[in-house]
């Protein structure tokens, strides 16, 4: 699997994932909104392909599917904002996340070899279930790509296995049971959650859904790999539009700098 993706989340701290919708508010914006993120801190980015029927996500990121799919965003200005990215940021992870319709309706070797020429280390695809692995995941490892799956607080230990059977990247913890906006898990729950997973595999564990705010992002970062923003972020986007970036950077760098700390101060 990619050598971005294996070596973007250190021994010593969690990293920050990061998630935008491309072509919001317009696909002219995002590459602009994408160096803020690396220029904030961020250590992977999770770059949304606009569905018309996001069913894992909450109004924010629905919203912000419909941005971009009015302001006329199509697969193909997906890649080549990924491609004009990967030449900006030859070393930060980018990973495709969506819905199984634009990633298959032209056959998954296609979808694949077309992520592998735009320089995508991973995928989420989000409504594909491991039972249909076939149906996305030996094309993409057969390009590098990592499937990166999901576990949540429903997927007991019977499951677990068939879940990290074939993964990549590293796996995505979804703390909550729901759709993707402000709720969020407590945190022994979520410390209990990791411990288990990371029990099971050697992928590094992120975990997202409902982080808002430093001392959260903060808290994950002390016991996880990795800490998972989204809708937060897709809200300064909403608020901003074009001019999105410069608040998107400041805020990443907030985020980014409790992580730096969480676990130094826990060691205090």
């Amino acid at each position: 699997m990619s050598a971005r993706l294996s070596s973007a989340f250190p021994a010593d701290r969690a990293a920050l994932v990061c998630f935008v919708t491309a072509g919001d508010p317009t696909p002219a914006a995002t590459p602009a909104i994408l160096d803020a993120l690396v220029e904030g801190g961020a250590d992977v980015i999770e770059l949304g392909m606009p569905f018309t029927d996001p069913m894992a996500d909450g109004p924010a990121i629905q919203a912000a599917n419909l941005r971009s799919l009015a302001a006329g965003t199509k697969t193909a200005d997906i890649l080549q904002i990924a491609t004009d990215f990967r030449s900006h940021h030859p070393d930060v992870p980018l990973v495709l996340m969506g819905y199984a319709n634009p990633m298959t309706r032209r056959g998954p070797e296609w979808f694949a070899d077309a992520a592998a020429a735009a320089g995508v280390d991973g995928v989420i695809c989000v409504d594909i279930p491991v039972e249909e692995d076939a149906a996305l995941g030996p094309a993409l490892r057969a390009k590098g790509i990592a499937p990166i799956r999901l576990a949540t607080p429903t997927t007991d230990a019977a499951r677990l296995p068939a879940v990290l059977d074939g993964a990549g990247g590293f796996l995505y913890y979804v703390s909550v049971a729901g759709i993707t906006g402000k709720q969020q898990a407590v945190q022994a729950s979520i410390e209990e959650a990791v411990t288990r997973l990371k029990a099971s595999t050697d992928l590094p564990v992120a975990v997202g859904f409902g982080v808002r705010t430093p001392e959260q992002a903060a808290a994950i970062a002390r016991v996880a790999d990795g800490v998972v923003v989204g809708s937060a972020i897709v809200d300064i986007v909403a608020e901003h539009g074009a001019a999105a970036a410069g608040p998107v950077r400041d805020y990443i760098r907030s985020l980014s700098d409790a992580i730096a700390t969480a676990r130094a101060t826990t060691n205090a």
